[in-house]
């Protein structure tokens, strides 16, 4: 993920500084950054956390490579720090030490924190969310969560903190630990991963701190001998404890050693958590259906009928063993019986893609199969393996729009038609009896063309099923503001259906079957639309 982190903290003399961040290399580190890696001069050690490893080494530089470093440093002047000698409240690491680096084995990225960027303009663009997140940018309470910036220097996800402190004024100083990236959405997506992490990191950080406050209080109270103690200035009361070091407050010599671990990974995990998808185009029908579905869940979720919950609850227990399977496939007023027996069926798991089953079946069994899913008549499949039954509903199901997809995977008696097209049951069910005969319609004949194409693979072929979708949902759509919208008289309709290719019976049926797998989106759309001149006359 492109972004830094940093911990940020205001001084009394100063202001607010940033003290510790880490940032993201995907380049190969500047001439001389790496100069510690070699062996003899850094400490070689692996970090771990929350399952993600880097290989991190700690690197040491002379105090000379050091000095030059800090003098060419785009940093705050050594008089706007607080004085070393005194404490170093300003400061995280100390003059000659280069920072930290952990390297990421999976994707070669770096991880390299160190008391503020180098770059001039990661500089300014820290410095100044350092500043905001500490002055004006302050939630209500001054403690918690606030997201601010802009397009210009980036946007900001701050946690600011109090850290306990016996010798500070209100026995407490300020600090905040921050999030900058470019990608606003990004940063708002990740906003409850990274209130979650961060938090985490300031609730050990504070723990680590009230336990060195109470000791300090218990050795000495502070607050009896400020009260004992005559007024004067507050600077001269301070006597040169303003700016404790963090370690200090938490007496953690690890400390920036441990934030640095917890800052890569922190980077490394939320940049994994998202991804993005590149969608071209309008969504389809089945896109607009599925997300309609799930709006639908989502508001009936809690006023669901117990008899639904009870029907799931009676599902059968499903015998073991696939011996003989029966297939077949029945409309609501007719029905044909297929004897499958002779495919072997013990030697089949599941099936895996249309050509597969097409391979199984038979071109003539599958022919007749695939007329059925198409024209909307039941499918049903007699089988003891429910594994197989369940996989053959997913691959058929790709031959329709979803909204004309209703499934009952498996059940221990027979199911209406209206309930379902797709019904899985026990070979012992009885089911009705019917009549059928038909020659499938067009798309039909293009689909098998795609499945009996050997130059096609898998892939491929999945795609021409959905270009094949789109292209007659599109015939459905112009037929259903034809017949439903405009109101146009059967002759009006015989000479579309015969422009669209469709006016065969077979094809005809088919229309009239995927219309009620048209979204709602798109439904009311059309109606609430003026009806056209043409219509209001007839």
């Amino acid at each position: 993920m492109n972004a830094i982190v940093a911990l940020c903290h205001f001084c009394e003399l100063h202001g607010p500084r940033t003290l510790f961040c880490t940032e993201v290399l995907h380049a190969p580190l500047p001439k001389g950054a790496g100069n510690g890696d070699s062996p003899g001069q850094g400490e070689q050690a692996e970090e771990e956390e929350g399952g993600i490893q880097m290989s991190s080494r700690i690197r040491t530089h002379s105090p000379a490579e050091g000095a030059s470093a800090e003098s060419s440093s785009p940093g705050p002047k050594k008089s706007d720090m607080c004085e070393a000698s005194v404490s170093q409240g300003c400061r995280s690491l100390a003059a000659g030490h280069p920072g930290y680096i952990s390297h990421d084995k999976e994707t070669s990225i770096k991880y390299v924190s160190h008391q503020h960027p180098n770059h001039p303009q990661l500089f300014s663009i820290v410095r100044q969310a350092c500043v905001r997140s500490l002055s004006c940018e302050v939630c209500p309470g001054r403690e918690g969560p606030i997201f601010f910036g802009d397009e210009q220097h980036g946007f900001v996800f701050s946690h600011t903190f109090f850290i306990k402190d016996s010798l500070a004024r209100g026995f407490q100083r300020w600090y905040s630990i921050i999030a900058i990236m470019m990608d606003r959405i990004y940063l708002i997506n990740s906003w409850p991963f990274l209130l979650g992490k961060i938090r985490g990191i300031i609730d050990e950080l504070q723990g680590k701190a009230l336990k060195v406050f109470e000791a300090e209080q218990f050795g000495c109270p502070q607050r009896a001998q400020r009260m004992n103690t005559a007024f004067t200035p507050f600077l001269h009361q301070r006597n040169g404890n303003a700016a404790r070091s963090l370690t200090s407050l938490t007496s953690d010599d690890n400390l920036w050693a441990c934030l640095h671990t917890s800052f890569a990974w922190l980077l490394k995990a939320c940049g994994s958590r998202l991804t993005e998808k590149l969608l071209e185009g309008a969504p389809t029908e089945d896109t607009l259906v599925q997300m309609e579905k799930l709006a639908d869940l989502e508001e009936e979720s809690e006023s669901w009928d117990n008899s639904e919950a009870e029907e799931e609850e009676k599902a059968p227990v499903l015998p073991e063993g696939a011996e003989g399977q029966e297939l077949t496939k029945c409309p609501t007023d007719f029905s044909l019986h297929l004897d499958c027996g002779n495919w072997q069926p013990r030697k089949l798991s599941v099936f895996k893609s249309l050509r597969h089953m097409r391979q199984v079946l038979g071109a003539p069994s599958f022919r007749m199969l695939a007329w059925h899913v198409l024209m909307g008549n039941q499918v049903i499949w007699k089988s003891r393996d429910a594994d197989l039954v369940q996989s053959a509903f997913e691959i058929l199901r790709t031959m329709l729009p979803v909204g004309c997809v209703r499934i009952i995977p498996y059940s221990n008696q027979y199911e209406e038609a209206y309930r379902c097209n797709f019904l899985g049951l026990s070979p012992h069910v009885q089911i009705p009896s019917h009549v059928l005969s038909s020659v499938g319609p067009t798309i039909l004949n293009k689909m098998e063309a795609a499945l009996t194409n050997q130059n096609l693979s898998v892939d491929v072929v999945d795609q021409c099923l959905v270009c094949l979708k789109e292209e007659w949902m599109n015939k459905v759509k112009v037929l259903f503001k034809f017949t439903k919208v405009d109101s146009r008289p059967k002759e009006d309709t015989q000479k579309l259906l015969s422009i669209l290719g469709a006016s065969e019976e077979d094809n005809v049926k088919l229309l009239k079957f995927w219309m009620t797998g048209l979204s709602k989106t798109y439904k009311s759309h059309l109606m609430s639309t003026v009806r056209s001149p043409t219509a209001s006359a007839s």
